[in-house]
């Protein structure tokens, strides 16, 4: 990861998950440190070289920046922008086809691209266990659900 502390698959395509969508820029503190055309990742996997987080103090970062925002004038809510904070210049774009994403909003995700995926993810509102769930997507969900487990037959998943 060439001395990067995280690996991640970038989401921004033009002005779409940048940084200025999660991060207060009228606050001088964002304003002065990061660019708000950056571009964000998937925060829903990431590859991390641990003796680089170590080196580079992610924890205590990400705790500061934490601390800064809790009146909320940093960023509103979520886990994402916390960590763009703390991995600003520390991320080592994946290809993309490490995490395909979108299986909950994106009817139009090739199937030799879920199948030549390390990982996959179903963001976006049409989770597999919902009514409103695409059903080209949801074998991939359900194939890994244990029907016989009390907690499941109790959840009403609509399977």
């Amino acid at each position: 990861m060439n001395g990067k502390v995280n690996g991640a698959v970038e989401t921004c395509f033009g002005s779409f998950h940048c940084y200025a969508q999660y991060l207060n820029f009228s606050h001088p503190l964002i304003r002065g440190r990061f660019n708000p055309k950056a571009c964000a990742w998937a925060y829903g996997m990431n590859i991390f070289n641990l003796d680089a987080w170590r080196h580079e103090k992610c924890t205590e970062q990400y705790h500061y920046w934490q601390n800064l925002n809790d009146d909320r004038t940093l960023w509103k809510l979520g886990t994402l922008p916390p960590g763009l904070i703390t991995f600003y210049s520390t991320t080592k774009s994946l290809d993309k086809s490490w995490h395909v994403l979108g299986l909950g909003y994106n009817p139009s995700i090739s199937m030799d691209e879920i199948n030549n995926a390390a990982v996959i993810q179903f963001n976006g509102k049409m989770k597999p266990w919902l009514d409103i769930a695409m059903n080209q997507f949801k074998h991939l969900w359900t194939k890994y659900v244990d029907y016989e487990m009390e907690f499941v037959q109790m959840c009403n998943f609509g399977l």
